[in-house]
């Protein structure tokens, strides 16, 4: 098999985690599960496995001191001009590979508990790329969720499965309904592409992308291990998801299973879910300086004060960066939309 390569993708603007994630240093670059940050262990993940070329990275300028800082080991940087979503920042990354090789394009932001499944996965996928598959990781689903979209698993493939259809974020009754049938999978946003034929299918279904990508490419320049694509044409792009740029319209989409303990890490409540383990019988987890009587299901965190709860179940309370947070586990979703989130 060819070379695999790693391509991590940097973005976002930091709010749905807000305050303690922030537009100068948002969720990936932050130590919130363990003592890594989840961008490291993104990077760790596949460290070490001569399976695994040394990691690419797609972020824009803001974030390329906490990058450099960050990320120990060899890699290469690729520094968008403009953020216009991950169709063209995995595009970019896929014309700077050799055609044949294999990139796996992974978020920088979630958080998966065995590594072991996640390279496991990575391979069966590598393998159906080569093959000019473009896979998606189907993220066995633990409970009906509403915030993801998901995939419904076709006829077999030698180590997965065609996608029969992608799936919107469903309501909740229709995400118990995938649940019990056993047929769909989470959307998690990882997926596996043979660099030269993900190329082809965004050019069959975004001529335009595919252009103004190849242009910026061929204008940019080199910068010791950092590549700085041409702003222009960049900027030009109307940006979109890989999701509907491609994998919705191709008739090559394909999903490989894992199970993996993955999260997205996409809210406070993910976070204390993702934080489990460090609960008490109650449900309760808490960081820094906290009193907690009578509750149940509470997330607390604090970076100073003392915080005293009494009586509360299902609330996550953050203190941290002068501002204070206060919302139902049920709420925590729309945190990316207040003020304080919005207008850092």
């Amino acid at each position: 098999m060819n070379t695999i390569h790693p391509v991590i993708l940097c973005g976002g603007s930091g709010t749905r985690l807000w305050p303690v994630s922030r537009k100068v240093k948002p969720k990936p670059f932050l130590p919130l599960i363990g003592d890594e940050t989840l961008f490291e262990q993104a990077a760790s993940r596949v460290a070490g496995d001569s399976r695994f070329a040394p990691p690419v990275v797609v972020a824009g300028p803001q974030h390329i001191d906490l990058i450099e800082e960050q990320m120990t080991g060899e890699h290469r940087l690729i520094v968008e001009p403009s953020a216009q979503n991950t169709a063209p920042a995995i595009a970019l990354a896929a014309a700077m590979l050799p055609a044949d090789d294999i990139m796996l394009v992974c978020p920088s932001d979630h958080h998966i508990a065995d590594a072991q499944a996640f390279r496991d996965a990575a391979i069966a996928a590598a393998a159906l790329a080569q093959d000019n598959w473009l896979v998606s990781f189907g993220i066995a689903p633990t409970a009906p969720e509403t915030g993801y979209g998901y995939l419904h698993r076709g006829e077999a493939l030698p180590g997965g499965f065609k996608i029969a259809r992608f799936v919107e974020k469903p309501d909740l009754e229709r995400a118990e309904a995938y649940l019990a049938s056993g047929e769909y999978s989470w959307n998690g946003g990882i997926f596996a592409f043979r660099a030269g034929y993900l190329l082809e299918e965004l050019a069959q279904h975004r001529p335009e992308m595919a252009e103004l990508v190849a242009q910026a490419v061929a204008e940019g320049r080199e910068d010791g291990t950092r590549f700085y694509p041409a702003a222009d044409p960049f900027a030009a792009i109307d940006g979109d998801s890989i999701d509907y740029a491609v994998m919705e319209n191709t008739q090559r989409a394909a999903m490989v299973p894992a199970d993996m303990g993955w999260s997205d890490i996409g809210n406070w409540a993910a976070l204390q879910d993702a934080l489990s383990d460090e609960g008490d019988e109650a449900g309760n987890v808490t960081r820094g300086d906290i009193d907690l009587d009578g509750c149940s299901g509470v997330l607390a965190t604090t970076d100073g004060p003392r915080v005293s709860v009494v009586g509360l179940d299902d609330v996550c309370i953050v203190i941290a960066n002068g501002e204070v947070l206060v919302t139902t586990r049920a709420g925590a979703q729309r945190v990316g939309k207040l003020p304080g989130a919005v207008n850092q």
